[in-house]
Order: structure tokens, then C-alpha cells, then sequence
């Protein structure tokens, strides 16, 4: 079997083309920008029918939340359209599609955890393009699964967890917000699971159920509560502030709440989602802040 990732420069592509390397399964070949232009349906047909692939793994986005406010039409190309042709020639393929997408598809205003047959109401630009992404890809293909998670940190790329250990070596007191609500997800546990669900498609194409799934660590905390742990587990003194979301403005509206339910995703693949601060102690252990 053959695996066509795009989107390999970003946190959860740089992960898969990691932990690929030790599967035995599958051939993956992962893209790089230079290399697969998402700007326009041209450029992304003559890639796609230059290379053979089974399955494609879009993990490709535009992912500045607060620039996408004003850079529409660009966040549209990338997180809409480009996912559609994506879906479209791999159709044409023969080949399933594997989406990701993003909490922010929902309005949050829930207080029960987000199944994916929820209603959606995105409340920024970023939200709305990656519905829209969502929608065009399931149009496109129907092999197609779609999984949306929420609060992705790796090794690789900007997230959370980097940020905050940059500036505990900057500041002694640190404001975070205590009133958005979610579930991290570390981006080896994704991987994981994706790589999982193609290596049950590798056995049995029937076995590859589409649909919207969803996947994020177990458990539930604020902003506020992963930064406390961040700095608890990596022996850090630095002090963490609680503020409101209205203390710290942006240009986009985050969502807050948007605690996702992953229990289809387990049930239907048979996978372990291990609690949310286990694996930020061994996310913190591969960046040498905590003992082994």
C-alpha cells in the first residue's frame, strides 16, 4: 500500500513522516510546499496524477487563526478549496482521503463533550474555512475521513507547550486564560492513530469506515490548567496567572468550549487514547525538561 501525506512541514505531518518510518505496512510519501502548491487546482491535479498512492493523509492547513481574519480568501484556498481538489483527485485515483480538521468548527457553546454529528456554528474565519474544507471533501470523495482535534502540540513546529516553556525562561509570571475549555492533543498520539486506522485499511479496504470522527487526549482543562502543568511536570517555578478570555484580545474568536468526544473513533478502530497529561509528560521527556 502507498500513503501520499500532504502538508508534511506542520506539526502532525512532520509526525507521521517520523513514526512512518518505522511501518512496515505501507510506503509513505510525504510532500513538502516546494513541492505540491496548494495556491490553485492546476498545480495540485498535475501533482496528484504524477505520483500513485492509495490513501492520501491531508494534513495540511492555514493555521493563523488571527490572520485568517483578514486574509480570507488565502485561509479559503488552503483549508477549503485545496482539501476538495485533494479529495477530488484522489477519487480519481481510486484512493481514500484521510482529513484532518479542528475544533473550531463549533461555536462553543456546549457543556457535554462534542459528538461529531453536533451542530457546528464557527465564530471566526478559521472555523468557517475548515467546515467548508470539510464539506468539499466529503463532496469530492466518499471514501473520506474527516477527524477533527483540538489543542495539537508536538516536537515539531509552534504549539502551546513550546511557548509556554520560551517564555517561563523569559518572565517570572505568566497570564493565561482560564474560561476556554478543551483537550490537548499530542500530535504522536494522532499520528499514531492514523497510522493505525491505514494499517487496518491495508488488511481490509471494507474495514475503512467513513465518516467525521473525533480525537483528542482524554480528559478535560482550561488553558490555564495545561499551562500549570506544563511548568508542574517540567519542574518549572514560573507563576500562571488565571485571566478571562475578555483580558486577552484577539482578533479571532476562540471557542469556550470545545471538549471533543472520541469515543466513536476508539470504538470503531479499536484505539487507545491515553489521558491528556500522560502524554504531555512524555511530550516534555522528548524534549529533555523532565527525567526519563
Amino acid at each position: 500500500m502507498k500513503v501520499l501525506v500532504v502538508g508534511g512541514e506542520g506539526q502532525l505531518g512532520s509526525t507521521i513522516s517520523e513514526l512512518s518510518a518505522s511501518c512496515g505496512f505501507a510506503e509513505f510519501r510525504v510532500t513538502r510546499m516546494e513541492e505540491l502548491d496548494l495556491s490553485s487546482e492546476k498545480n495540485v491535479k498535475n501533482f496528484m496524477s504524477s505520483v500513485d498512492f492509495d490513501y492520501v493523509v491531508n494534513c495540511a492547513a492555514y493555521t493563523a487563526v488571527d490572520k485568517a481574519e483578514t486574509e480570507r480568501e488565502t485561509a479559503r484556498t488552503i483549508n477549503a478549496l485545496a482539501p476538495g481538489w485533494i479529495a477530488r483527485y484522489a477519487k480519481e485515483n481510486g484512493a481514500g482521503i484521510i482529513h484532518i480538521s479542528t475544533d473550531y468548527v463549533f461555536g462553543g457553546n456546549a457543556n457535554t463533550p462534542l459528538a461529531p454529528d453536533m451542530p457546528t456554528a464557527p465564530s471566526s474565519v478559521y472555523g468557517a474555512t475548515k467546515l467548508e474544507g470539510e464539506k468539499l471533501v466529503a463532496e469530492a470523495n466518499p471514501r473520506h475521513l474527516i477527524i477533527r482535534t483540538s489543542w495539537l502540540y508536538s516536537r515539531y513546529g509552534n504549539n502551546f507547550v513550546k511557548t509556554m516553556l520560551r517564555l517561563a525562561g523569559e518572565r517570572e509570571e505568566l497570564s493565561v486564560v482560564y474560561d476556554q475549555v478543551g483537550a490537548p492533543t499530542y500530535a504522536d498520539d494522532l499520528a499514531g492513530a492514523i497510522l493505525k486506522i491505514l494499517e487496518v485499511g491495508s488488511h481490509n479496504d471494507k474495514a475503512f469506515i467513513p465518516g467525521i470522527y473525533h480525537y483528542s487526549n482524554l480528559g478535560v482543562c482550561s488553558w490555564y490548567d495545561f499551562a500549570r502543568a506544563i511548568f508542574t511536570f517540567a519542574g518549572r517555578n514560573t507563576r500562571v496567572k488565571p485571566i478571562l478570555s475578555a483580558e486577552y484580545k484577539t482578533a479571532a474568536t476562540r471557542p469556550s468550549f470545545s471538549v471533543l468526544d472520541s469515543s466513536s473513533i476508539r470504538k470503531t478502530y479499536n484505539i487507545e487514547i491515553p489521558y491528556w497529561t500522560d502524554s504531555l509528560k512524555k511530550c516534555l521527556e522528548a524534549f529533555g525538561e523532565i527525567g526519563c
